[in-house]
């Protein structure tokens, strides 16, 4: 069976701050046609379901934790955990997913935007780092940058903690750097223009 396939992918990368600003991300997004939204944010996993439930009360499209063996469909919001990948097979692209002790983070943000890279001209793809500790993350941005993908991350003002947008904004060429308003507004503006 062949899986309804997005044209397009906004990859958002998250830690410490990030449940709050993906929330205010999730709230403002409209119906998705031709967009399909994976998010990695660090967070135990017991929590996964619960933030999952929490981001889909009253919204229209469909937010799940993506699970292993699960395809990538068109229209849909994923919440990953554990070190997820994406890889293609005959019926689509689909997630893996396996506990790992030797990844530091849950979800690993480099791990899961790294696995994107080789499909990248499949889809437009818009990569976000917002706020969080440490540089998780920032070497699968700069890759993606390197390949097409259009890269932004918080500016200081808005990053609850900025160790993560600090490093984007200095390893990543080309990087975006909007407070997450801005930010907000840049990804409607993405899911929207067909």
């Amino acid at each position: 069976m062949k899986h309804s396939i997005p044209k397009k992918l906004v990859l958002i990368g998250a830690s410490t701050g990030g449940p709050g600003q993906i929330q205010k991300i999730v709230d403002a997004l409209p119906l998705l046609h031709s967009t399909s939204i994976v998010i990695a944010q660090h967070m135990a996993v017991g929590f996964m379901p619960s933030f999952a439930k929490r981001l889909q009360e009253n919204h229209v499209n469909s937010i799940s934790v993506a699970q292993d063996k699960e395809y990538l469909e068109n229209g849909k919001i994923y919440v990953c955990c554990g070190t997820t990948i994406l890889s293609k097979n005959t019926s689509g692209y689909i997630f893996s997913q396996k506990k790992s002790p030797l990844n530091a983070f849950n979800p690993d943000i480099n791990v899961l935007f790294h696995s994107f890279i080789p499909y990248i001209k499949d889809f437009d793809v818009l990569s976000i780092i917002l706020t969080g500790i440490g540089h998780d993350g920032v070497d699968a941005c700069k890759v993606l940058g390197q390949n097409g993908s259009l890269c932004i991350t918080e500016s200081e003002n808005s990053a609850i903690v900025d160790g993560m947008p600090s490093r984007a904004r200095k390893e990543v060429k080309d990087i975006q750097v909007l407070d997450i308003n801005q930010i907000v507004d840049s990804i409607k503006e993405f899911v929207t223009n067909v």
